[in-house]
């Protein structure tokens, strides 16, 4: 049903947001259905997704030790026609939130270089075999077998049987260079380190929320310009446009009339050429599909 898939998105996306907000208890946004709600008033399988009195309480991951890698989980999600550079991108887009969260990323082991485990799960006792990492960077240990656990065997055949499935050390490159500029990207503001709650809440929004937002896009704005401590001594505003759609989007909002962004400086040197085509024009933001583009206005 479409209107569940939408629904579901938009909610995933309401959690993504809290995250990438520290994961704050009382952190306020609009939701999917435009109301004004605190982060411990959006349901997590129950419970409360927003939790923490403080952004460095947050633990932000992707993927860990336990469970699939997110190159295993993207494999199995990925519509069937979506090529091996259109996983890849995905992965960066996935570690991007990671990167750029508030609060304390933590990333898998492999993470950087695509790593998989064939599958594999549950791979505590399963050796080097399905556990190991190939830092020639050329092989990421995809399709080395059928996992022990069975669970996935059907939908694991076919993918693991497919040539055109298989990365080498473009791609795993291609991963290596994003996952670094992002961790470059980090580092040079302390407005995506925010240290208290009340930081966070007076210098981090969102546009292109409520029900009639584009999905899939995420617009995080991290802000110096209220009064008080100058933060960053190079930027005056950051915006992060998480475009995890297939096709280019334009995202505008009446607050960034008459402003003047450029892209990061990191990404007009990237190594993907794509990202370097991200644009602001006319209050708008320009991004192509499955791409994170960060804009910053210069102090």
């Amino acid at each position: 049903d479409e209107d569940a898939q939408l629904a579901q998105l938009l909610h995933d996306t309401d959690l993504i947001r809290i995250g990438l907000a520290g994961n704050l208890r009382d952190y306020q946004l609009v939701d999917m259905n435009g109301d004004t709600v605190t982060g411990a008033d959006i349901d997590y399988n129950g419970s409360p997704a927003g939790y923490t009195l403080d952004p460095q309480e947050n633990i932000v991951y992707i993927s860990a030790h336990d469970n699939l890698t997110i190159w295993d989980r993207i494999m199995l999600a990925a519509p069937a026609e979506a090529t091996i550079d259109d996983r890849v991108r995905m992965n960066n887009v996935g570690h991007s939130l990671v990167a750029l969260s508030q609060g304390v990323p933590f990333f898998h082991a492999g993470d950087d270089l695509l790593r998989s485990k064939s599958g594999d799960g549950n791979s505590y006792n399963s050796g080097d075999w399905f556990n190991r990492l190939d830092f020639t960077y050329t092989f990421n240990n995809w399709a080395v077998g059928l996992p022990p656990d069975r669970s996935n065997w059907e939908p694991l055949r076919g993918l693991l049987g497919n040539p055109d499935l298989m990365v080498g050390n473009d791609e795993i490159m291609d991963s290596l260079a994003d996952f670094e500029e992002m961790l470059q990207i980090r580092r040079s503001s302390s407005l995506f380190r925010l240290q208290t709650a009340e930081d966070v809440m007076a210098r981090v929004s969102f546009v292109n929320t409520g029900p009639e937002q584009m999905p899939g896009v995420i617009v995080y704005v991290l802000s110096d310009t209220m009064e008080g401590a100058d933060l960053d001594p190079n930027y005056e505003m950051i915006v992060v446009v998480f475009n995890a759609s297939p096709d280019e989007v334009t995202v505008s909002d009446e607050s960034f009339a008459g402003m003047e962004f450029e892209l990061h400086p990191v990404l007009q040197n990237s190594r993907d050429e794509v990202v370097q085509t991200a644009a602001f024009a006319d209050g708008a933001f320009t991004v192509p599909g499955r791409t994170t583009a960060v804009f910053v206005v210069n102090e």
